[in-house]
């Protein structure tokens, strides 16, 4: 989860949303990661930086849409106090669990594809493996 809505502004990202940390760990880049939003809403309209896929397993409540939209528009460098994981419920035990899953190379090369598309690098699309 991201948390847009400390010093963004409209039409900025501007609530808490998951996301996508699509950025390796970076040299000399503390404590920041590149994100890409995700959303359950279908955008209006559909653009060639949206893409809806299926995560499975599905996000908990309320993102556990059977298809969460890419937002390949909506990419930004933020710091990690802006983050935190997905809450899903707590265990037998009592203690949080939290969704964390790692992407299949498929579902990467999709979103690589959206946010290069957003960014008006559509022609390196063709690069992706």
């Amino acid at each position: 989860m991201c948390n847009f809505d400390m010093g963004f502004k409209k039409p900025e990202m501007v609530k808490t949303r998951p996301v996508v940390v699509i950025s390796p760990k970076i040299a000399r880049r503390y404590q920041l990661c590149t994100v890409v939003a995700l959303s359950t809403t279908a955008p209006d309209p559909v653009l060639p930086f949206h893409r809806q896929i299926n995560l499975r397993p599905r996000l908990p409540e309320p993102w556990d849409s059977d298809g969460i939209w890419i937002k390949g528009d909506m990419v930004n460098a933020v710091g990690f106090h802006r983050l935190d994981f997905i809450r899903a419920g707590k265990g037998p035990d009592g203690k949080r669990k939290y969704h964390y899953q790692a992407l299949n190379n498929d579902l990467v090369t999709i979103i690589r594809q959206c946010v290069l598309n957003g960014i008006g690098l559509n022609l390196l699309t063709k690069h992706l493996t």
